[in-house]
């Protein structure tokens, strides 16, 4: 379930985004990575049906319910709810989809990136954005050194 550093830079190239799953918790990772995207340019619409508004910006029940439509899901939820969440986005028209993968499982699901590889959707299953964005803090660049000498750092597609 690997995915292309291709895959990874096209989603990072898209500057509307959902965050799915984002936590009302002001101390949680979902919530510090949502705030960071922000300060980086990132245009990053909250989705979270238990939640009004995080940071500011209005917090939407379910993807299909953005307006105007983003241009990929950032996904923080756990597999379970992946696997609806990425039926979601197929019917928002959502074309890139990424599980977020830290420690442990983190959003990813096999039947979820197996829907989203049926359906043509770019799919990015189980890494942390902030290993592929530039001028990170020295944990996820040690994290992605590692993954890159270990072999599980994401390669170029092939030509």
């Amino acid at each position: 379930m690997r995915s292309s550093l291709d895959v990874i830079e096209d989603f990072l190239a898209q500057k509307r985004i959902a965050m799915v799953g984002v936590s009302r918790d002001a101390e949680s990772f979902s919530t510090h990575l949502f705030k960071d995207l922000c300060r980086r340019g990132y245009d990053v619409v909250p989705v979270n049906p238990n939640i009004a508004e995080i940071d500011g910006r209005r917090c939407f029940a379910r993807v299909q319910d953005i307006k105007p439509a983003v241009e990929g899901a950032l996904l923080m939820t756990s597999p379970e709810v992946t696997e609806t969440v990425v039926r979601d986005c197929a019917e928002a028209g959502i074309k890139r989809v990424w599980m977020y993968g830290g420690t442990g499982k983190g959003a990813v699901s096999a039947d979820a990136v197996a829907f989203c590889q049926e359906r043509g959707l770019q799919v990015v299953p189980g890494q942390c954005p902030w290993m592929f964005l530039p001028n990170g803090d020295r944990v996820h660049r040690l994290h992605g050194f590692i993954r890159k000498i270990t072999g599980r750092y994401p390669h170029r597609a092939a030509a």
